[in-house]
């Protein structure tokens, strides 16, 4: 494929649809689709807020009724007594209905969020998340999405009636004495003048460091988790310990200095807005009016009542805020995810016509001011098997990744049957390339699901003819429930049998194309030479790459690619490159120099089959 081939081949190619219309959108964004469905819940909310105002009210009215001289209305107090009895069960109906659609709502947009972050990253390029750190994604996928349950199902309920309720209690209180109202207010006003100072660029800026802190305290964890029995093995407690107490002295430090801020903060506002202080200053400026003969004396109950009315939810005002901050940042990291870039699909694919694997001028980095691969220039034939060798950081396993589009070259292009990948489409790259790699991961299901992954519908005998071919049919027959047994369950296995699990999904799949990164790297002597066994028996006309390590491998290749700082430094012939004594034959004979204590042990163990 030319330049110009390439050019044309990524004119035609359209942008990705979004995992979702709400990718790149602000909470409210985000919240568009349920819009009706909140709106109920804050007028209900509203109504509920409103009505349960009314036994306050009515406590108000009969206190000023009993207290008036002259004889008592009867009719006039059951009337108070039943308006109060029927706001408060209003109040009751109509906040329980709130509450319980709230929930349903959060529960609908959580689900909305964890579809469009699964759908968002069932599209990036595959090697996007081994640039990530787990803890950090699972933070995302996991508390991040949580985070908006108190906004939704708690958050109206709180705002609603620290702006409803002191509204119509002050309208109420207005009608009765207005200097009054205003001294009542004094608390508030002290309690709202402080929350500015909880928005102040000093304030925003410790909460981010607060949940960054918290996020490099759950990668350091899933680390130190994952990497445990490493650390037992060889004493390296300290060094493991080390990172986490790093990260969690970190988080100390970041959230001392943040309640440092607010303490003194929040002390004004717990003081201002506290009961004793509302009554004190009602009493006095009560006091006050009832001696100047301004105001009767039962005229001060309703302010006695509402006044402590109006600093409570103020007080949960504050709560409210944080919720609605702490929601603010989580959905921006859950936005960070759902605008990260998908693989991009041609908008008109291509078909390969066979499967002959073509790498031109083949750059790629991770940074841009730093190149792993420099210039691959490469051909592999169907029918054939390439061994890629090389010492650690020579670009091995990145090389064999642009196969399976893990990441597209920066420079130069990767083909399949005459088609740049970036032409194919994923579905059709996917029955074209299987893969297996060292670090396997299996899903919580059973044994048969793990093994039929890639061809869900296959029949019982195809996969275990795929796991006999893998060496692994007579482990699985040990198994509890055999091949129904749930990985992580009732089945436990080890690296080696992990590995040829994954080994007979890709046999399975019977790609034309089948990359292998050391998928025997943890498999015994047998295992290994009955799989290298069934790798020559299904080869055929597949093309099959294998970075290779073990001489075994490297003698059973039918070409070598040595690489060396990202560049293909000898190829040929495993017997042609020894015969030439350069870089190959020294790494070969390095090999053989490491294992020949071994040999020389276990003296039935071959040495390795020589080159052909």
């Amino acid at each position: 494929m030319t330049t110009t081939d390439l050019a044309q081949a990524r004119e035609r190619s359209a942008p990705p649809p979004e995992a979702d219309s709400a990718a790149g959108q602000s909470l409210a964004g985000l919240l568009r689709p349920h819009l009706r469905s909140f709106a109920a819940v804050v007028i209900l909310q509203v109504i509920g807020a409103v009505a349960g105002l009314a036994p306050l009210l009515a406590v108000v009215e009969l206190g000023r009724t009993l207290l008036s001289p002259g004889p008592i209305d009867h009719g006039h107090v059951w009337t108070v007594v039943i308006a109060g009895a029927a706001g408060l069960s209003v109040r009751l109906l109509f906040t329980a209905a709130s509450s319980g659609l709230g929930h349903i709502l959060d529960g609908r947009v959580q689900l909305s969020f964890r579809r469009q972050l699964a759908a968002r990253l069932g599209s990036v390029p595959i090697g996007w998340f081994s640039r990530r750190r787990t803890g950090e994604l699972a933070k995302v996928v996991g508390e991040d999405v949580g985070a908006v349950h108190p906004f939704i199902a708690h958050a109206p309920g709180e705002l609603i009636s620290a702006f409803v309720v002191p509204l119509v209690s002050l309208i109420y209180l207005f009608t009765i004495d207005w200097r009054l109202t205003l001294i009542t207010l004094i608390p508030v006003v002290l309690a709202v003048a402080l929350v500015p100072l909880l928005m102040t660029p000093t304030r925003l800026r410790e909460q981010e460091e607060f949940d960054a802190a918290m996020g490099r305290i759950a990668s350091s964890v899933v680390e130190f988790v994952q990497g445990i029995s490493v650390v037992k093995a060889f004493g390296g407690g300290e060094r493991a310990h080390h990172k986490f107490r790093t990260a969690a002295d970190d988080f100390a430090r970041v959230f001392y200095r943040m309640v440092r801020g607010l303490s003194v903060i929040g002390a004004g506002m717990q003081v201002a807005l506290s009961p004793p202080f509302v009554l004190l200053a009602v009493l006095i400026g009560g006091a006050a009016l009832i001696t100047a003969g301004s105001m009767a004396v039962a005229d001060l109950l309703p302010f006695l009542l509402l006044g402590l009315g109006l600093t409570a939810p103020v007080a949960a005002l504050s709560h409210g805020f944080d919720d609605l901050q702490a929601a603010r940042r989580a959905v921006g990291r859950i936005k960070d995810v759902l605008e990260v870039q998908s693989l991009p699909e041609p908008a008109h694919p291509l078909a390969p016509q066979g499967h002959r694997v073509e790498l031109r001028e083949v750059r790629f980095g991770y940074e841009a001011d730093h190149e792993v691969l420099r210039g691959i220039d490469l051909v592999l034939e169907p029918g054939t098997v390439t061994a890629i060798v090389g010492p650690s950081g020579s670009g091995k396993s990145t090389l064999v990744q642009l196969l399976p589009r893990f990441f597209d070259p920066t420079h130069g292009s990767v083909a399949i049957g005459g088609v740049d990948l970036r032409e194919l489409g994923s579905r059709e790259l996917y029955r074209t390339v299987s893969f297996v790699f060292q670090d396997v991961r299996l899903l919580r299901a059973s044994v048969a699901d793990n093994i039929a992954l890639a061809v869900p519908h296959a029949d019982r005998d195809d996969v275990i003819r795929a796991a006999r071919l893998a060496n692994i049919h007579d482990r699985i027959l040990q198994l509890p429930r055999g091949y129904e047994s749930v990985i992580g369950e009732d089945a436990g296995l080890s690296g080696g049998e992990a590995q040829r699990i994954s080994l007979a999904r890709a046999l399975l799949a019977a790609t034309p194309v089948l990359v292998l990164d050391e998928a025997t790297s943890f498999a015994d002597p047998q295992t290994e030479q009955a799989v290298r066994r069934a790798l020559a028996t299904l080869g055929g006309d597949r093309t099959i790459v294998v970075i290779a390590h073990r001489l075994e491998t490297v003698a059973d290749a039918d070409t070598v690619v040595m690489l060396e700082n990202g560049a293909i430094v000898e190829r040929g012939r495993p017997a042609e490159l020894l015969a030439q004594n350069g870089k190959f034959a020294a790494f070969w004979q390095s090999h053989r120099s490491a294992i020949a204590d071994e040999i020389d042990t276990h003296r039935g163990v071959p040495q390795g089959d020589e080159p052909r």
